[in-house]
């Protein structure tokens, strides 16, 4: 392997008490923390610590991950995929400017939605989508700021294969425009018909809303959601002039995937991180990243300072989990989740996020509700719906509604002293030296 596409993954179990540490060392590309973070999060690992240096031409990263339950990772098999999967993502790093591409498919046509979120819209796009023969097979949606974001992979619904002609495509389109675009929509509503492409579905949802510009807050974006400064992301930028970065620290609470959501707007954004450090605990997480633009200069402007923390709030809430989280299980039919959305709108639950996945002829989806207003669910309403869906198929699986104490003060430049001092330098050393 020639020294431009050197990946060294290092996986062991022993060099921390409670978690399986991964040290990636590379060739730096831009854009290869946000591959390596992929991967991790594709493969359903929770990053505890994480540790980056990318200063010059070295890649060298320290994360710290457990399973979903919270256990070291055991599985040689797992080990080794993770290995691969690294070495593989790391040593390709697709270019940042063409990460948008799209490939064709002959299993199902993905489309792409956004338009102003409001009670019943996730049951009204189905409908449609029914009507029109079209069978979801696996979807995201989410929605933040007032506004609403999917990407739906759908089939012919005699067929089961992809939908290719031009007239009929051309009539999905316009007739979820007509649906997405309501009375009073702040912004343009879009529809894009096409096969699915390279980026990841949750990278093209943030890359979607990020277009969208729903970081902007306007006076009627409260709908159905209370802006409690208290549940609101703590994020702060300072100078670092000895170095010529940008430091960005970020606590907020800790959940699934949020340092795949940070990093995959930092990156979007043209941003490269240089240094950081990810930490965990008690439900909160704190991460403080150095950074500079592309083209190598710190942030120059506080209306860009503005921004950056507007975007980086909004890359932490769009995936928060809100409201009363729901898992359906049942046998997938054409129509099943029209009907589901359908029960949900009848009985007043708005939803703030759905994943939709299909295998193996079954269907199970993931919807986190509130009511109308964005208040907690009644539970008597809950128990009436379940009893219409069928009890085994629909269960509550955990109930998000919560008020954390609002975040502590950050001091500036906590990681300045860990990555600069020759001291630490040592430590740094000694962290990789297992290797």
């Amino acid at each position: 392997m020639s020294s431009s596409h050197f990946v060294r993954v290092v996986v062991d179990h022993n060099a921390s008490g409670d978690a399986t540490v991964i040290q990636v060392d590379s060739v730096n590309k831009h854009g290869i923390l946000l591959e390596v973070v992929q991967v991790l999060t594709d493969l359903n690992l929770v990053i505890t610590k994480a540790y980056i240096s990318s200063d010059g031409g070295w890649f060298m990263d320290v994360f710290h991950v457990v399973d979903r339950d919270g256990k070291k990772i055991r599985d040689t098999e797992v080990t080794e995929n993770i290995k691969r999967r690294i070495e593989k993502s790391a040593s390709f790093a697709p270019s940042l400017r063409g990460s948008v591409g799209v490939m064709p498919s002959e299993e199902h046509t993905s489309i792409e939605l956004t338009g102003t979120d409001r009670p019943g819209l996730l049951s009204e796009v189905c409908a449609v989508l029914t009507n029109l023969h079209c069978n979801i097979v696996n979807g995201e949606i989410w929605t933040h700021n007032a506004r609403a974001a999917a990407v739906l992979h759908v089939t012919d619904d005699s067929t089961g294969s992809a939908i290719k002609d031009p007239e009929r495509l051309a009539k999905i389109k316009e007739m979820l425009f007509n649906i997405l675009k309501g009375d009073d929509d702040m912004k343009t509503a879009k529809t894009t018909l096409s096969p699915p492409g390279v980026t990841s579905r949750e990278r093209r949802l943030h890359q979607i809303m990020f277009a969208d510009r729903d970081y902007q807050r306007f006076e009627n974006s409260s709908i159905g959601q209370a802006d409690d400064q208290s549940l609101r992301p703590h994020v702060t930028i300072m100078d670092c002039d000895e170095r010529d970065y940008t430091i960005v620290t970020m606590r907020s609470k800790d959940r699934p995937k949020l340092l795949f959501d940070i990093v995959c707007t930092l990156t979007d954004m043209q941003y490269v991180v240089f240094h950081g450090m990810v930490k965990t605990g008690r439900k909160e997480a704190y991460q403080e990243f150095y950074i500079r633009h592309v083209d190598g200069l710190p942030i120059g402007s506080e209306a860009e300072r503005e921004r950056i923390i507007q975007c980086l709030e909004a890359a932490i809430q769009r995936r928060a989990s809100e409201g009363l989280e729901l898992e359906l299980s049942i046998v997938d039919r054409v129509g099943l989740l029209s009907d589901v959305t359908r029960i949900f709108r009848e009985n007043s639950l708005c939803i703030k996020r759905a994943e939709l996945t299909t295998r193996g002829g079954k269907a199970k989806d993931t919807f986190y509700v509130t009511d109308v207003t964005g208040d907690p669910v009644d539970p008597k309403m809950i128990d009436s719906i379940c009893k219409q869906i069928g009890q085994p198929a629909l269960r509550v699986k955990q109930n998000w509604n919560f008020s954390p104490k609002p975040p502590e003060k950050t001091k500036a430049g906590f990681l300045f002293g860990y990555f600069f001092s020759s001291r630490t330098l040592q430590s740094f050393k000694l962290i990789r030296s297992y290797s």
